[in-house]
């Protein structure tokens, strides 16, 4: 492959953020290239028809000053440091990595939970032996707020130094048990559950049999088996679903709440909406900086000189007109692939998950005469902003399934008409996948009961025995 299109195939599987740190780099190394100031994104308005025409007076000119001999194309397996000097990369600013992108919630705390519980322990009076202990049981906790060290090894963490007994140990734990948030350190989830139950605010008069249900009957719980509970707790059917909905007022996991995870932003790459009836498509305009040739560089080449200042200012020309081409390239390729998608896909904008029709990437390689490794590059981490939310284009790629009536159903149609059963179930008698196989079946399509529960594994969604709940 030449350098051109090796530059081309690049930036067709670069995400919007890193086109934009390309882009960026480009700017910092090449003085031939500069942004377009006070773009008119109204094709229709007289400023922006003379700014084609000096645009294209402009072009015209440029190609006059090119020397004669700039290659049009590189020598295939050749460097772009063979032809050109190479300029030194220096370091990316951030003048167009926030471009477009309402970024004023994010997150920017940063602390973890480690952190939290340490500046707590500061404001305890605690003696240095218990600071010590304490300092080793926050190094053994879990993003989760669970302890994942028994207490013996903390002993021995802590050495001939600090010397202690695993009855000062379990009474420095107890005291981290009650830090915000309340129930972390925990060795299993009843310890946490109880923890967190002795500080209940909520007017109960059930308290101890809360208790009772978590201490000594959790795991029969966890399995749904409320028959077995209701005969060793003498409780009836609204006696338990009441104190299950106590039990859901609790935190499993109390270090969720300080680890806060950074919010990851996505940008949408392809817009599509509805204008009187048809489906448009067009570019985030956002996404990169609309670049140009720098007119005031490009007049400086002269023709007949070969000094190395000309040389250089040729050289970085060539290149720029190459970026220029393959960043057009991939804008083309981007729309190409997304109106084929999105031709193949309208049912699902018109109506949802249900109306995904079957797609593999042979089909938009067949309609848009490109290889099918082509458009897996430009399906990858390119995000499709539609009135239904943000989808990445390999998203409206599925397998399929046979129908009775001989047509085909798209896999992700089924994994939507599954979702919407399970939705729907009656929780005291969750459907089973044999059962939904046989309500997909009466609907004309075929699927076993192993590709049910495949298709359920990928939604999240727990057996039958699993979802069975009082309430």
């Amino acid at each position: 492959m030449t350098p051109q299109l090796q530059q081309a195939i690049r930036l067709l599987q670069l995400s919007s953020l890193e086109l934009q740190t390309e882009i960026q780099e480009v700017l910092e190394t090449n003085p031939l290239l500069e942004v377009e100031e006070n773009v008119d994104f109204d094709n229709n308005s007289p400023a922006n028809e003379d700014s084609d025409e000096g645009q294209e007076a402009t072009s015209q000119e440029i190609s006059q000053l090119e020397h004669s001999d700039i290659p049009e194309e590189l020598p295939t397996d050749s460097q772009w440091e063979d032809t050109f000097d190479s300029q030194p990369t220096t370091v990316v600013s951030q003048q167009f990595d926030t471009a477009g992108m309402d970024r004023d919630n994010e997150d920017e705390s940063g602390g973890s939970l480690q952190e939290h519980l340490l500046w707590q322990m500061r404001l305890t009076p605690f003696s240095d032996l218990e600071q010590a202990i304490a300092t080793i049981i926050i190094d053994a906790i879990a993003d989760d707020g669970y302890l994942q060290s028994p207490l013996d090894e903390i002993q021995q963490s802590l050495g001939e130094d600090y010397p202690a007994e695993l009855d000062e140990i379990e009474a420095v734990l107890h005291r981290l048990q009650h830090f915000d948030p309340i129930g972390v350190a925990a060795r299993d989830l009843r310890e946490c559950l109880l923890i967190q139950l002795k500080l209940f605010d909520q007017n109960t008069d059930d308290i101890d049999l809360l208790t009772e249900l978590i201490d000594q009957h959790l795991d029969t719980l966890a399995r749904r088996d409320y028959a077995q509970i209701k005969r060793a707790m003498k409780v009836n059917d609204d006696q338990l679903t009441e104190l299950v909905k106590l039990i859901q007022l609790l935190n499993p996991r109390p270090g969720s709440q300080v680890q806060i995870e950074k919010t990851e932003y996505i940008v949408p790459d392809v817009y599509v909406q509805k204008v009187q009836g048809q489906w448009r498509l067009s570019l985030n305009p956002d996404n990169a900086p609309r670049l140009q040739v720098a007119e005031h560089y490009a007049q400086l080449i002269k023709r007949a000189d070969n000094s190395a200042e000309n040389t250089y200012l040729k050289n970085n020309l060539q290149e720029a007109r190459w970026f220029l081409k393959s960043l057009q390239s991939r804008n083309e390729t981007l729309i190409k692939v997304s109106e084929a998608i999105i031709e193949r896909q309208k049912g699902f904008l018109e109506y949802g998950d249900e109306a995904m029709r079957p797609l593999v990437l042979h089909d938009i390689a067949e309609e848009v005469d490109m290889h099918e490794s082509t458009i897996s590059r430009v399906t990858t981490r390119k995000y499709l902003h539609t009135p239904r939310g943000i989808y990445e284009l390999k998203y409206f790629f599925s397998s399929h399934v046979s129908t009775a009536s001989g047509g085909e159903c798209s896999a992700t149609a089924i994994r939507a008409i599954i979702k919407k059963l399970v939705a729907a179930e009656n929780p005291r008698k969750p459907l089973s996948d044999s059962k939904i196989a046989d309500i997909l079946g009466e609907q004309g399509v075929n699927v076993a009961r192993r590709t049910i529960a495949k298709y359920r594994e990928t939604l999240a969604i727990m057996p039958s025995n699993e979802r069975k709940r009082l309430v």
